[in-house]
């Protein structure tokens, strides 16, 4: 069985480190897989679901990142993201909160600078929610 070594990384801690069959994630232009003996490739990465087919189990690891860059080796594959969280780890309702709090910050926003990252903070929890359900659709 041919596998590829896996990091998962944020800013604080390492999230996921192993072997892998695949690695699914969101790229920038559309989903991605990766299999062993992939082309090198670096590409920006959407906030979304890591679906890592870890070698020798059943189940999938899942992991919500809110963007960050990828990284493809042959034999490695390494995903720096500014934020990551287990999918076992992922709360709906700090989610869900986020979510309320961005919307809010849209609506009530003084300037680009308060609009652009209230946006991206509404895209990410808009993200983890959907990675949230998805996550729990497979369990």
């Amino acid at each position: 069985m041919h596998t590829i070594h896996v990091d998962v990384v944020s800013a604080e801690r390492s999230i996921f480190e192993g072997q892998a069959e695949f690695v699914a994630l969101p790229g920038e232009a559309g989903e991605l897989g990766i299999y062993p003996q992939h082309t090198p490739l670096i590409t920006r990465i959407r906030p979304g679901a890591v679906r890592i087919k870890v070698a020798g189990q059943a189940d999938e690891e899942f992991v919500f990142v809110a963007g960050g860059i990828l990284e493809v080796q042959p034999n490695r594959v390494t995903v720096l993201a500014d934020t990551a969280i287990r999918g076992r780890d992922l709360d709906e309702a700090k989610a869900e909160e986020a979510k309320r709090a961005a919307e809010e910050a849209l609506a009530n926003r003084t300037g680009a600078i308060d609009y652009a990252k209230a946006q991206a903070e509404l895209a990410a929890a808009i993200a983890q929610i959907a990675a949230l359900r998805k996550f729990r659709q497979r369990k």
